[in-house]
């Protein structure tokens, strides 16, 4: 018989069995961040707040919230790791970094257990998406210090499968590679494979589907939840595309995936994370039950190196249904509806990025897909400039009608007036992943 999960005593543990093990594991984890870690010892000594009132996983409401900046003052005090590195720095086995794309980065540090348990979680969620040890997977995602290019490679070998470290960039090397080792699936940002069709129409003359692909891991980005994209990437390729690599790098690189039979992200950190949700502008805690919409708090169960405490993510997340899923997993299902630090407000419409690009994505071929949302001042608006690509077969006396029928689309569909700036396609510019910034902020 088959071994539907990579973790079957975690997967699938029942709600009691499960509160359970968070309230032992969390007494035992305040109880080390208490007596080790330096930042949080002043931080709740200033909250007021001693150890002895935390007795169970409610009372973490108690606890002040963890921020990222507080992470990067905390390494500006003490480099490279900061005074929330709890374990003696010769037991820190391997370091990360974040990329500083919204700020300075972070050094996060992992000692062997906080390894271990990270790659149990990640070939949790691997496995859940459909890997198994008779893949050969290679993995396309930058490996320069980034959390998702060398432990995502470590998750990825702990189900067992066999791993072609790629990384990003010499596409042409990458298509001749698939093609010689007989590689039947591929772990990239979603983005990504569509650069690739390019390559291998233009160099190799073949259609993507002729590569013999069977499975697409994709994460690090937005796109997936949106069937139509999804469906497009599928037919092309001809693979199952899967949404298989959600996570905070921060603080656990992958803890989240959709399974075969529900196309919603399973939360799978279970016994590594505690999961919370709060109002992210009154800060009020709301319960995790189906429907509701919160920004997502993490605090750590069992981390030597740098455990935190109620970090604020801004992720905003809705949950999707909380009952056990066909598949025997019993963690919550949820969607990434967007990021509180991008969500605009239009007229009192909350805007997320990530609904224009659903709008879009329904245009295509008429459109790329890409698109920035251009800011001029800061917030409150009345309308959004939105650059975007038009298709490569869309001749000029079309233009206007696009545009209208485009500024048609968001308004019917996201209630906000949108004021459309066509651009070339490919002209919008990308990371080596294939991936472009979305919202471009031009004033100070």
């Amino acid at each position: 018989m088959e071994q539907t999960m990579f973790n079957p005593d975690m997967e699938s543990l029942s709600p009691k069995e499960q509160q359970k093990m968070e309230k032992n594991l969390l007494l035992e984890q305040m109880d080390y961040v208490y007596a080790h870690s330096k930042m949080y010892q002043d931080k709740f000594a200033t909250a007021g707040i001693k150890k002895e009132k935390i007795k169970n996983v409610q009372d973490l409401t108690l606890l002040p919230f963890t921020t990222k900046q507080e992470l990067r003052d905390s390494q500006k005090r003490q480099a490279p790791f900061g005074d929330f590195l709890a374990a003696p720095s010769m037991e820190v086995s391997r370091v990360h970094r974040t990329s500083g794309t919204t700020g300075s980065f972070i050094y996060t540090a992992l000692t062997k257990k906080d390894l271990a348990q990270t790659h149990d979680c990640g070939a949790r969620a691997f496995w859940s998406a459909g890997l198994r040890p008779h893949h050969r997977v290679i993995h396309c995602l930058n490996y320069c210090m980034w959390m998702g290019g060398y432990t995502d490679h470590a998750n990825l070998e702990a189900t067992g499968a066999t791993v072609i470290p790629f990384g990003v960039g010499n596409a042409k090397q990458l298509i001749q590679v698939i093609k010689d080792a007989g590689i039947n699936a591929i772990s990239s940002t979603p983005s990504y494979p569509k650069h690739l069709e390019k390559i291998i129409k233009a160099e190799f003359n073949m259609d993507p589907s002729e590569l013999g692909l069977e499975l697409g891991l994709f994460g690090g980005e937005p796109g997936l939840d949106n069937p139509v994209f999804r469906n497009r990437m599928e037919t092309t390729w001809g693979m199952k595309a899967q949404n298989a690599n959600y996570g905070v790098s921060d603080v656990l690189c992958n803890f989240a995936s959709v399974c075969p039979d529900n196309y919603k992200l399973h939360f799978l950190g279970q016994g590594a994370l505690l999961v919370q949700l709060v109002d992210p502008m009154t800060l009020e805690d709301i319960p995790i039950r189906e429907g509701a919409i919160g920004e997502m708090v993490l605090t750590h169960l069992k981390k030597e190196a740098q455990p935190l405490v109620r970090y604020r993510t801004s992720d905003l997340m809705e949950i999707l249904g909380t009952d056990p899923c066909e598949c025997g997993r019993t963690g919550f299902r949820f969607q990434i509806v967007g990021r509180s630090d991008d969500m605009l407000h239009v007229k009192g419409i909350n805007v997320f990025p990530n609904g224009v690009a659903m709008v879009l994505e329904d245009l295509v071929p008429e459109v790329t897909g890409e698109f920035q949302i251009i800011l001029s001042h800061p917030s409150p608006y009345t309308h959004l400039d939105i650059r975007v690509e038009y298709g490569h077969e869309i001749p000029l006396n079309k233009m206007t009608d696009l545009k209208v029928k485009i500024e048609t689309k968001i308004k019917e569909n996201l209630n906000f007036r949108g004021v459309v700036d066509l651009v070339k396609p490919d002209s919008i510019e990308r990371t080596k992943m294939g991936k472009a910034r979305r919202v471009i902020r031009n004033y100070e």
